[in-house]
């Protein structure tokens, strides 16, 4: 009898502690991880106007996800994370690649905690980018510190090679700026601007995204030897790849592995125009 219940005692702590075990242990999931691209070089985002550039396919990434992952991967591409939640992934975003400053800004008016877990290579095996400072061609600034009674359009704030570096640079260049600034979303509109104000006889310059440079001249926007170079600000993040602190750690592990894998595979670095695939992002920030 007191065998009996003894048996019965280890088989009620046996099944407590598988019960706390299954509590405890992540749960797992089949439902599709929703992939959001803002990347401005991914194919639908971009234009075929220069061979071979601008034209990242992210649908090859997301196949490369769900074999390592063992999950199938939702793509949506938007440049804006706000329109992407509303109209395309009904408002699930597991993993947004796009331009870092943008990604952070939009993700906080969008209430979204994310974090930044890796960094995309470019051709140049660079993870950064810079605002480059231009004028029309023949204008008579040769540097920044010659932009003095000029009207300059920036980028918007969530750009920050367009804005906060320009800030930055025009200031030591001892460039006084309004207190309301001229911006443009796009770079083709700042490039646009300033040669039309030229003609017109007007002072001006722009700052535009040097990724954005080879496209101007590609697609039309203006021809080439239009605009001049006079500065550049200094570098900062270009494309990285941010993570809902919602999922659990063991899928925010397994997804990050899967993205610094890329490298390790040529043809996948080449259908997203990398060199060196996604590396790990140093002091990783939250952002809520």
């Amino acid at each position: 009898m007191r065998f009996g219940r003894v048996l019965a005692a280890l088989a009620f702590v046996a099944l407590f502690v598988e019960t706390r075990f299954a509590q405890a242990a992540p749960q797992q999931t089949d439902a599709p991880l929703t992939l959001i691209v803002m990347d401005p070089l991914a194919a639908p985002l971009s234009c075929p106007c220069v061979q071979g550039y601008a034209q990242r396919k992210y649908e090859k990434l997301a196949a490369h996800l769900e074999k390592q992952i063992g999950r199938p991967v939702q793509v949506h591409f938007s440049e804006s994370l706000t329109e992407a939640l509303k109209k395309k992934s009904q408002g699930k975003a597991d993993l947004i690649i796009g331009k870092h400053s943008v990604v952070q800004a939009q993700a906080r008016d969008n209430h979204l905690s994310v974090e930044s877990v890796a960094s995309l290579t470019g051709k140049d095996g660079k993870t950064t980018q810079t605002g480059l400072v231009v004028v029309a061609a023949s204008d008579p600034a040769l540097t920044v510190a010659d932009l003095k009674g000029y009207r300059i359009y920036f980028g918007t704030a969530d750009c920050a090679e367009k804005h906060n570096a320009a800030l930055t640079l025009l200031k030591e260049c001892g460039v006084t700026v309004p207190a309301k600034l001229d911006t443009c979303v796009a770079c083709s509109e700042g490039a646009v601007k300033v040669i039309e104000l030229h003609k017109s006889g007007e002072k001006a310059a722009t700052v535009i995204s040097s990724y954005a440079a080879p496209l101007l001249e590609g697609c039309g926007t203006i021809k080439k030897g239009d605009l001049r170079v006079i500065g550049v600000t200094d570098e900062v993040p270009f494309v990285a790849a941010f993570l809902n602190t919602s999922l659990n750690r063991e899928e925010r592990a397994a997804i990050t592995r899967a993205l610094l894998d890329v490298g390790t595979h040529p043809d996948l670095c080449t259908h997203l125009e990398t060199k060196k695939g996604f590396v790990p992002v140093a002091g990783k920030k939250k952002v809520k």
